[in-house]
């Protein structure tokens, strides 16, 4: 789509710059300045982001790949009731009333979420207490609302109270989420800025592509620390006495990155 297309589609949806800055992860003074006309030359990865949410689709779910589910509604009114009607062989998460449809994981994001499990249930079970680790998919509806439910990959919840009808209602204590190209926007932005506002207290990105791990404190500000796959990295909401070993699931995964 040209900028001057993306302006008709503003302009048919109704959608104000707060609204498209929401459902595209994008600050919303880009999306000004992108959508104005100031920004000249907007990067690939802006353009798509917009593209998105303004190209006319025929469904409005965020295709992550493609959906196969349609109510009529625009992205931003769905509600739990259209989550729960989805087919029972479709993966979707909600977000502030954005339906997000998920591919199904690789072998190799799932060894890292299942060795990351296996580290950290190891420190909980030798520590004893409240503290449960879980992997997806699961629900959890971290702000309580009607328009939000996600499937984190790996998630610490210390308060039992939380655990109601099946799910997870509040936010985790500790996430986090393993990217993969079709969840990569959204898990860096979008949900980042979900769970530092529903009380989540430390949020990791791991990046395989990048053989990263990016580790936020939301507990303090969302202090940002960035490691390697060859650190230890300590688990903050435990002050640092429960430490996850990447190197140890780089090695798991590295046969199968070579090949």
């Amino acid at each position: 789509m040209t900028i001057e297309e993306m302006r008709e589609r503003k302009r048919i949806l109704g959608y104000s710059y707060e609204q498209i800055a929401q459902l595209s992860g994008l600050p919303l003074g880009t999306v000004q300045k992108v959508l104005g006309g100031i920004t000249r030359s907007p990067r690939y990865d802006t353009l798509q982001a917009l593209e998105d949410v303004l190209s006319d689709k025929k469904d409005s779910m965020v295709k992550e790949p493609a959906a196969r589910y349609d109510s009529g509604k625009q992205p931003g009114q769905y509600t739990l009731e259209d989550y729960y009607a989805l087919p029972d062989d479709q993966r979707a998460e909600l977000i502030d009333g954005v339906l997000y449809d998920m591919a199904s994981p690789t072998y190799i994001h799932q060894i890292v979420c299942s060795e990351l499990h296996y580290q950290l249930r190891s420190y909980l079970r030798q520590k004893g207490g409240p503290c449960m680790v879980m992997t997806a998919p699961l629900d959890v509806r971290p702000d309580c609302t009607n328009r939000t439910i996600l499937q984190p990959d790996v998630m610490i919840v210390c308060e039992r109270s939380k655990f109601q009808d099946g799910i997870i209602f509040g936010a985790p204590d500790f996430i986090a989420e393993v990217l993969s190209p079709s969840t990569r926007r959204k898990d860096m932005l979008i949900k980042l800025g979900k769970y530092s506002a529903s009380g989540v207290r430390e949020y990791w990105i791991v990046d395989i592509e990048q053989m990263r791990v990016i580790v936020y404190d939301l507990e303090h500000d969302g202090n940002l620390s960035i490691y390697g796959f060859d650190s230890t990295i300590p688990v903050g909401i435990y002050d640092g006495q429960c430490k996850v070993d990447f190197a140890e699931i780089y090695a798991q995964i590295k046969p199968f990155l070579d090949s």
